[in-house]
């Protein structure tokens, strides 16, 4: 029976308990009547029987009673029933409203992107116009400096762009590459600077394989991936996986399973997951982010070997190193087919590479890969960029490994040398773009710093280098001192150490220590010439 037949019926029998009662009030006055004209025997009988009409007219009135109270519930029933409709269409209103605020939150991400890139532009513009203001200046000094040729200006222009680009979707297919910890040869801290590798920016810089292979990571992405590399530096997972997770639902809503955006979204999520140690969960995303990119982009697509490198490190920190090497080196195929032999983002692979089959002791193919990136970074980027300087110290940590303590110190010192060579080429840029007429000025100031501690060989043009390679020398300096103590010498371990913890605070400790290898040198140098 439906709720409106339960109603129907208990008002039927509230009518026919009422018809009921009005009959049992006309007995009951019949008998009491009778009573007052009846003998006393029949007064006996006619009592029993308005006790008993008493008795049911009380029943009735209960079950009239009880009547009413289910005629309430049925109507408080009704209007429940009409309140949590009410509810559900409240519901679906919010749940509109609620689309129609992730559509402006998107649109608002998309502008404020845009946003973001017009005031880069700006920004490097701005920085263009102040150059040439100060070149037309020192133009107007000195006559006989050469104008600026426009072909170099349209080359920084584009190296600051490039640096844009990996300031937004930063370069991130590194393995820990410093190796601080020599003791053991990985470096245990997390570093979110190289946090999601998804699609090599310099690919999509230069345009060789994004451009031709029809994907390019959608801005919303590289917003979005921002944003978790802020949450997961933080260690605020709570905020960071949900907002992965709402990401990616809504991507395979709008555009499938199978598409690269949903790959390059798992690719993010698992490296999250990976970050938490969470590394079961982590390679199940990978592998499904691995096979949707090779179904859709092809085998042989940068974004293909990205993830491979993502479970390559992920295998690297299960101590999986022999399943981790396959991968590198099937990511370090692709991206000699996409860039060429000779690019950075193929050194940065063969780096990877060499780390995973050192935790192998294969020393031998060890060293040769470093030894082709530290040619390929040099052809690519210069004798002086800092990554040819962190190569160096990878190698020469892998010799120290093998105990080839000669070697390595040898590459250590080879390190420090080209950092004082560049402080000398910079000093000497220094003073050939001096005007004649401020010569002597510049020889009186230079003779006021030796007064005060120092000449300009010894500081002024060395603070400028400290200031800009003073990790990658910090790092040279931490590691030949831990040489020297393997080799007994003690002291000079210690004031290497201790130069290399003061560097931040004071310059001058790195001086203190370039000192001290100069003198080390020179000593060796004089003992070998006696031998020989």
């Amino acid at each position: 029976m439906s709720q409106d037949d339960i109603l129907q019926s208990t008002k039927s029998v509230i009518q026919g308990l009422d018809a009921l009662k009005n009959e049992h009030g006309k007995m009951l006055e019949n008998v009491v009547d009778s009573m007052t004209n009846s003998s006393t025997m029949d007064s006996n009988k006619l009592e029993e029987k308005a006790g008993l009409l008493r008795k049911s007219m009380d029943m009735i009135d209960l079950g009239i009673g009880e009547a009413q109270v289910m005629m309430q519930l049925g109507n408080h029933l009704q209007n429940l029933e009409a309140e949590k409709q009410k509810l559900r269409t409240q519901v679906k209103r919010l749940c509109q409203e609620n689309a129609w605020l992730r559509d402006e939150l998107a649109s608002t991400q998309k502008k404020l992107h845009e946003c973001e890139q017009s005031n880069a532009a700006y920004s490097v513009e701005l920085e263009h116009l102040k150059f040439l203001k100060d070149v037309k200046q020192y133009d107007t000094n000195d006559n006989t400096s050469s104008p600026m040729n426009p072909s170099s200006l349209s080359n920084i222009s584009s190296s600051q762009t490039t640096d844009l680009v990996n300031d937004l979707f930063p370069n991130d297919d590194d393995i820990d590459m410093e190796q601080q910890d020599m003791s053991n040869g990985m470096n245990p801290s997390r570093r979110f600077d190289s946090y999601a590798d998804l699609m090599s920016p310099s690919q999509s810089a230069n345009g060789l394989c994004a451009s031709t292979m029809g994907y390019e990571i959608p801005a919303r992405l590289k917003t979005l991936h921002n944003l978790v590399i802020q949450y997961a530096s933080q260690g605020r997972y709570e905020v960071a996986v949900p907002l992965c997770r709402q990401a990616l639902e809504d991507l395979e809503k709008t555009s499938g399973h199978q598409h690269p955006d949903v790959a390059t979204m798992l690719n993010i999520l698992a490296l999250v997951y990976r970050d938490q140690s969470k590394f079961k969960e982590a390679g199940a995303l990978l592998n499904d982010a691995l096979a949707i990119r090779e179904k859709t982009l092809g085998p042989d697509h940068p974004a293909v070997a990205a993830t491979l490198n993502n479970l390559a490190v992920l295998y690297g920190k299960r101590n999986k190193f022999k399943e981790a090497e396959a991968l590198c080196k099937r990511a370090l195929d692709i991206r000699e087919k996409c860039l060429g032999q000779i690019h950075p983002d193929v050194a940065k692979q063969l780096n990877n590479l060499a780390l995973l089959c050192q935790n192998q002791g294969k020393y031998e193919e060890v060293e040769s890969y470093y030894r082709r990136a530290i040619e390929i970074y040099t052809k690519t980027l210069g004798i002086d960029d800092p990554n040819v300087a962190k190569t160096k110290n990878n190698l020469a940590s892998a010799y120290l490994k093998q105990q080839k303590y000669k070697e390595a110190e040898q590459i250590y010192k080879d390190v420090l040398t080209r950092a004082q060579e560049k402080e000398s080429l910079n000093k000497i840029s220094i003073v050939s773009q001096q005007q004649q007429q401020q010569q002597q000025q510049t020889q009186e100031t230079q003779k006021s710093q030796q007064s005060k501690g120092g000449n300009y060989d010894a500081q002024g043009g060395w603070y400028k280098t400290i200031l800009t390679d003073q990790p990658t020398v910090t790092t040279t300096l931490k590691n030949l001192s831990l040489l020297y103590r393997r080799q007994g010498k003690y002291e000079a371990a210690e004031i290497l150490e201790s130069c290399a913890s003061k560097a931040k605070k004071d310059p001058q400790a790195i001086l203190q220590a370039l000192n001290i290898v100069k003198q080390t040198t020179q000593q060796q140098q004089q003992v070998s010439s006696l031998i020989s």
